[in-house]
């Protein structure tokens, strides 16, 4: 067996669910000892009572929350970071670290009219004394994301996307003012690049993949990062190391959403949403957008028009079996149709359960190993807890260590360790965790890396309201211990409640 520390998952979306699943499932399973919360400028806290369903229904619908998970999930009985992060501490299974969300903080300032305007000098400066007490109560930093296809069920952009430039630099700026803490800035590498150059502190702006359909954008995005760090700013992209096998249906895609139509479409309800499918001058709309229409590399998340990446997953009904694992390009051939028309007549004839796969990321070996063994790079941004009826990326650790490391023998095995524990821990300013070593927080994880690895998914119906869920354990792994405490042994829980709130070096 291997010692190790346990392992940060650096970019979670556990804010809701940590209320009713303290374990954080199914990080936990993979060896993780810490999650970071509060990602995307998306936060459960602080909240009006008046606020709480729009927090919900953004959180909901940016990262593919079942709605009605959330609703009958949450006992909401905070107002303040302060509060929340309180209510959380007292019953954990793993450590959270919580960043500050901007669109929540946004929201609690200015109400409706954080989703219509750019804010006054007043509202920033409130916004700032938030961010501030929040990290005066141990939040890790504070966390933004510009992006287009980010909005609530209704339509409207997420608050942080109508933040001026300015307004983004200010509140970001606080965490340089306290003298500790990180940023996260997704979605506009541009904005994320220029408040790394505003900032001293750690700052994750993006992540970068490699992509078929930009076959050279990772070298470029590397290049940046390494230009930045070489002038002195602490500007970071995450890497994932697991391939972008994303499946999904259409009754919870998201990829689809920069386009206008197909955005339209996808918001309506689930009757209504089929009629759209069906009618002849609506596909006309969502052909012209998704098959003529050339991808545009500068829109973030623009479908990417690839239908022979594109695969069927799992089909819902016995009479389609045979098209399990072929393309929508290759279907569309095989039955002389036109690719929507083969995509939209298999997901209506199967009510929208088809499960469908895309293949377009992370899957060349020469680019990830570049990508994964740069010392300009942190691996991580699982989204854990987030998109939970297509992704399963909380296991990136056992991915790592099995595919990556012990298959293709990329980098060490003390490597692979190192960037999954003591780079996140102290980028994040968790000096007491991601070494094994006397006098720090006994967070570690035993595993055997000859047997280590992830288990195919399942479904599980676990989630508040019965709502279903991908599920993805991992074998190999012996224990996880939380804070001297095991949690999980041989793939099962004990009982052990050991995790807390793990907060801001100051506040500890």
């Amino acid at each position: 067996m291997t010692v190790a520390p346990g392992i940060i998952d650096n970019h979670t979306h556990y804010d809701a669910q940590v209320t009713w699943d303290p374990l954080c499932t199914y990080s936990c399973y993979h060896g993780v000892t810490t999650v970071v919360i509060g990602n995307c400028s998306l936060a459960l806290a602080p909240a009006h009572k008046e606020d709480r369903e729009n927090l919900a229904g953004v959180l909901s619908h940016v990262e593919a929350i079942p709605l009605e998970a959330i609703q009958a999930g949450v006992k909401w009985s905070w107002e303040t970071i302060p509060q929340y992060l309180n209510t959380i501490d007292q019953r954990l299974g793993v450590n959270v670290a919580s960043l500050i969300g901007h669109s929540a903080v946004r929201r609690y300032v200015m109400g409706d009219a954080s989703q219509e305007r750019h804010a006054t000098d007043e509202e920033i400066a409130a916004m700032k004394t938030i961010v501030r007490d929040g990290i005066e109560a141990g939040a890790v930093g504070v966390s933004f994301e510009r992006n287009p296809r980010h909005f609530d069920w209704d339509g409207r952009l997420a608050p942080t996307n109508l933040a001026a430039d300015s307004e983004i630099f200010a509140v970001a700026g606080v965490v340089d003012e306290v003298g500790r803490g990180v940023i996260q800035c997704g979605g506009d590498r541009k904005l994320g690049t220029a408040v790394a150059k505003n900032s001293r502190c750690p700052v994750f702006y993006g992540n970068i993949t490699q992509a078929a359909v930009a076959p050279d954008r990772w070298r470029q995005q590397l290049e940046e990062t390494e230009s930045l760090m070489r002038q002195g700013h602490r500007a970071y992209q995450f890497v994932m190391p697991r391939p972008g096998d994303l499946r999904y249906t259409l009754r919870t895609a998201q990829h689809f959403d920069a386009m206008a139509t197909w955005k339209n479409v996808m918001l309506l309800p689930l009757e209504m949403r089929k009629e759209a499918f069906r009618n002849p001058a609506t596909r006309i709309k969502l052909h012209k957008e998704a098959v003529e229409t050339p991808i545009n590399p500068n829109l973030a998340g623009d479908f990417t028009r690839r239908w022979d990446l594109q695969f069927v997953f799992r089909p819902a009904l016995a009479k389609n079996q045979h098209l399990r694992g072929k393309s929508v390009a290759e279907i569309a051939q095989e039955q002389n149709q036109d690719v929507l028309d083969a995509f939209l007549d298999l997901a209506l004839e199967e009510n929208l359960e088809t499960e469908f796969e895309r293949r377009e990321v992370n899957s060349d070996e020469a680019a990830m190993k570049a990508l994964l063994t740069s010392p300009y790079t942190i691996i991580g941004q699982s989204d854990g807890g987030a998109h939970v009826v297509f992704r399963t990326d909380y296991s990136y650790s056992t991915y790592l260590l099995s595919h990556w490391v012990r298959e293709k023998q990329i980098m060490s095995l003390e490597d692979a360790i190192r960037k999954l524990t003591f780079i996140p821990a102290s980028l994040f300013g968790l000096y007491d965790r991601g070494l094994v070593r006397q006098g720090m927080a006994a967070d570690l994880m035993v595993f055997d890396p000859a047997t280590i690895s992830p288990l195919e998914p399942g479904e599980a119906h676990d989630l508040p309201g019965g709502a279903k869920r991908r599920k993805q354990l991992a074998r190999g792994i012996e224990m996880t211990v939380v804070n001297g405490q095991v949690l999980i042994e041989k793939g099962e829980h004990t009982g052990a409640y050991p995790g807390k709130v793990a907060r801001s070096a100051a506040r500890q």
